[in-house]
């Protein structure tokens, strides 16, 4: 049940994006175990004003292309991060044309009380979700 948000410049096309969002989720559903149907995801647009991502001194060139995608998820293994950046990396690059110095990630870890997918239940404590 992760939820991302993808943060991107504008300009790209309603295709561009869709695609993006279908690989980055195909790699969740692979490399989190998630279900098919757990797919949470929202596009944020910025003008290149509104957004300065630059690159912690490590020397990566950053283009138009850039996407930020912020994970919030119950808590994973630090094998399942590191494979999840993997392989999303390589899934971009080769399904969307995304260089991996494009593509940053933050993952935000919670607990299972801080769900609620609705009727004001929290499904993981109800015992609805697993």
């Amino acid at each position: 049940m992760p939820l991302l948000k993808f943060h991107l410049y504008e300009g790209r096309s309603p295709e561009d994006i869709r695609n993006i969002l279908d690989v980055t989720h195909g790699i969740m559903v692979d490399v989190f175990q998630v279900p098919e149907r757990d797919r949470y995801q929202i596009v944020h647009e910025h003008k290149t004003s509104h957004m300065i991502m630059q690159d912690t001194g490590l020397d990566l060139d950053r283009t138009e292309d850039f996407v930020l995608i912020h994970v919030f998820t119950r808590k994973r293994t630090e094998h399942e991060i590191t494979s999840f950046y993997r392989h999303l990396v390589s899934a971009l690059e080769n399904h969307c044309a995304i260089l991996p110095n494009d593509v940053m990630v933050s993952i935000t870890t919670n607990e299972d009380e801080h769900w609620s997918f609705g009727e004001g239940k929290a499904q993981f404590l109800t015992g609805d979700l697993h």
